[in-house]
């Protein structure tokens, strides 16, 4: 009589997470897709409203910049001073994630992304996401060492953990995304398709008489100044 040896509850533990990641990275990947494809809709009409409108606008801008510089208008600016506090806070991240302290390609290109985002916060001087990125590393499975089912374990329950904050994290992009001017637009510009409407045509003619205005107030304000 074979005996089948029973798994231990760590054993057990493993395998049930497992099975919840498996899950959980099906349902991550459909909703990046879903994500991608909401963003490809945008995009594609941010490009058809990029053609109709961009021009116009970028003509328009341009004759409010002459007028800007005629008044006088001089944009200020800052030099970069990193606090001592800024450079400790990054001195961290870099020594936890630097891409050079691993071999592995996958690993090094993940913290090459990392090191990216640690270095666009420096220069802003944004402490706080500067905290999030340090935050995320020590409780990423990456950063747990050694082996075993127990360390196998932890390293699974943190899969989890992001898998649920990425899901959740996507479904707040989708929700932003419809909170945006873009998105708003869009939806005008489909209602009044329906309606036989252009509205993209309609605001190209509106943008044309906000351009004719804006080259009469230069002309006038060049021969007020005698330009």
């Amino acid at each position: 009589m074979n005996l089948v040896p029973s798994l231990s509850p760590e054993e057990e533990e493993l395998k049930r997470k497992q099975a919840e990641l498996e899950a959980l990275e099906s349902e991550l990947i459909q909703k990046e897709l879903e994500l991608r494809t909401f963003e490809g809709e945008l995009h594609s009409f941010e490009r058809e409203y990029a053609q109709i409108i961009g021009s116009r606008y970028t003509e328009l801008e341009q004759i409010q910049a002459q007028i800007n510089e005629y008044m006088a208008y001089l944009e200020s600016s800052s030099n970069f001073k990193p606090s001592d506090s800024l450079k400790k806070l990054y001195r961290e991240v870099a020594k936890r994630i630097h891409p050079d302290l691993v071999t592995d390609e996958e690993e090094k290109a993940r913290r090459q992304d990392l090191m990216i985002m640690a270095n666009e916060a420096y220069e802003q001087g944004n402490e706080d996401k500067l905290r999030e990125i340090l935050a995320n590393w020590k409780i990423s499975p990456e950063s747990v060492k050694g082996e075993g089912i127990a360390i196998e374990l932890i390293k699974i329950i943190r899969k989890i953990a992001q898998c649920r904050s990425r899901i959740g994290a996507i479904a707040s992009e989708i929700e932003a995304l419809t909170q945006t001017d873009l998105y708003e637009l869009k939806s005008q510009v489909d209602k009044a398709k329906e309606n036989g409407k252009d509205l993209l045509a309609e605001m190209a003619l509106h943008l044309d008489e906000e351009i004719a205005k804006a080259q009469e107030s230069l002309k006038e304000l060049k021969e007020k100044l005698g330009v």
